[in-house]
């Protein structure tokens, strides 16, 4: 074994923020439902990076269930905002979109941004097995058209990455990251939140 002597400064960096939310399941039956009576009302949903899956329309963000689950993930918000120092006392933050996705076997969400905001997330309300992986994409150009041979990937070689979902889980990243969602290979459905935070 040897001992480097060099130092990996990591400029310019790309975070995605993960965790499981407290108290999950519970947050899970009560928002699964409303976004169950949302596809009640609206069957065809909207049509946007998703393929075969249903998108709602927004949510509607003085109800009583989607002020509940956006209660429940205050803490990892704040732990965001602290990581990057954004003053909030200059600045107000707003939640400007909120829907939801279900993806059905054999359904997919084609590669996208979230453009005019700066943090945008997914939050896993039901994950089966094989349901498809958030895949997040390398947002700088060079190192995507001409990058050497590697042995094997890793953070710092791989132009993407992706995250497994689970049920409760919730991943935060710049609303400039491209990413898609791999096909659903299950027979359940993935049900996904996602939404957009700006500061003005």
């Amino acid at each position: 074994m040897t001992n480097r002597i060099s130092e990996i400064n990591l400029f310019f960096s790309t975070p995605v923020w993960t965790c499981i939310v407290p108290n999950f399941q519970n947050i899970n039956d009560s928002i699964l439902e409303y976004i169950y009576e949302l596809k009640s009302k609206d069957s065809e949903g909207l049509k946007r990076s998703n393929f075969k899956g249903w998108h709602s329309n927004n949510f509607d963000l003085n109800e009583p269930k989607p002020k509940e689950f956006v209660n429940s993930i205050q803490t990892p918000l704040k732990e965001l905002f602290n990581d990057m120092e954004w003053d909030l006392f200059k600045q107000k933050v707003k939640i400007t979109s909120m829907w939801s996705i279900i993806n059905t076997k054999e359904a997919f969400n084609g590669r996208h941004i979230h453009g005019n905001n700066h943090i945008s997330a997914a939050y896993y309300v039901k994950a089966p097995e094989k349901c498809g992986n958030i895949v997040f994409y390398d947002p700088r150009s060079a190192p995507v058209f001409n990058h050497p041979i590697i042995k094997k990937p890793n953070k710092l070689n791989s132009d993407s990455h992706s995250i497994k979902p689970k049920e409760g889980l919730l991943v935060l990243f710049p609303s400039y990251l491209h990413h898609s969602v791999e096909v659903n290979q299950s027979n359940d459905e993935r049900i996904v939140i996602s939404f957009n935070i700006n500061l003005n």
